[in-house]
């Protein structure tokens, strides 16, 4: 299962709805998103592709804090 955060909102996905191979590297993610989205991949260049223990991928925003 996917998780992405994208503009306030939060959506959860299979990986074959997105057409995501295990290996993918974080551009490639972030390009199945973005179509998945229907937006740019510009616009998930500065996201963090999270790689859980359990296989679970999570795409969001960069954190900042302080």
């Amino acid at each position: 299962m996917d998780h992405i955060r994208f503009e306030g909102r939060s959506v959860d996905v299979a990986e074959t709805q997105l057409g995501i191979a295990t290996g993918m590297n974080d551009l490639a993610v972030k390009e199945h998103v973005a179509r998945h989205l229907d937006v740019n991949s510009d616009r998930l260049s500065s996201y963090i592709v999270d790689r859980r223990p359990s296989g679970d991928l999570i795409v969001r925003p960069e954190a900042v804090y302080g």
